[in-house]
């Protein structure tokens, strides 16, 4: 997955839960869908920085090493989120 679809899946998905968050009367709906919404906020962020080192000094071994650990990072946290996500499926 290339960075535009990254960039646009965490736009969609960030737009979705906010929404979801605006139109709710209930709270605990509210708080639940307020932190998936920054969640995908936050990967968003993630994903443009890590772009903005990559074009800048991506050239660099050193940098080339965290960049590709930070990745490596942010698949983990995905992969993390999309557990919870089952595990609300399992209640």
């Amino acid at each position: 997955m290339n960075l535009k679809d990254q960039l646009e899946l965490c736009n969609y998905y960030y737009k979705k839960w906010k929404d979801l968050a605006i139109s709710s009367n209930n709270l605990e709906e509210v708080k639940k869908f307020m932190k998936k919404a920054f969640f995908w906020l936050e990967l968003q962020s993630a994903y443009l920085s890590l772009w903005a080192v990559e074009n800048l000094k991506g050239n660099k071994p050193e940098v080339r090493r965290k960049i590709i650990i930070a990745k490596a990072n942010l698949a983990k946290k995905l992969a993390d989120y999309a557990k919870e996500i089952l595990n609300e499926f399992k209640i």
